[in-house]
């Protein structure tokens, strides 16, 4: 069933570039990034709302609501953020360049996280593999802006 999960994740990885284009190219029409980010959530959002609905799922109790942790509500905010940037830098930088930088900070965000059990995660220490696995990406983004 694992396998089901890594597909899944390595189609959102493969959607992610085209994302960045698609919200560029929406921001070029509609004049600034953040209005491109703003129409983008609203489609995603009414998207979200009719495949809830297909599901059949329930809105959950205001007070299971309360009960998240302060930081789970800034998930949207930290989406918004992505989107804005992609929309606004990935025409300049370049699909390749701008999606390795950013999988370079998700590299290094995501072994802090491990290591440190944040968020959620499980406690993954970091560990020389790892270690060398970020600098193994670390050096893609220096080749791929290079050349």
């Amino acid at each position: 069933m694992v396998w089901v999960y890594l597909l899944f994740a390595l189609l959102a990885g493969i959607l992610i570039p085209a994302q960045a284009g698609i919200n560029s190219q929406l921001a070029r029409t509609v004049g600034h990034p953040v209005t491109a980010a703003l129409v983008s959530f609203v489609v995603g959002a009414v998207v979200l709302f009719i495949y809830a609905l297909f599901l059949r799922s329930t809105w959950p109790a205001p007070s299971a609501l309360l009960q998240a942790p302060w930081w789970a509500w800034t998930g949207g905010m930290l989406g918004a953020f992505f989107v804005t940037v992609a929309a606004a830098f990935a025409p300049k930088l370049g699909a390749a360049t701008f999606i390795s930088v950013a999988l370079a900070g998700q590299m290094l965000a995501s072994m802090a996280l491990d290591h440190y059990g944040l968020v959620g995660f499980q406690v993954r220490p970091v560990n020389l593999w790892r270690f060398v696995g970020a600098l193994m990406v670390a050096g893609g983004v220096v080749l791929i802006r290079k050349f």
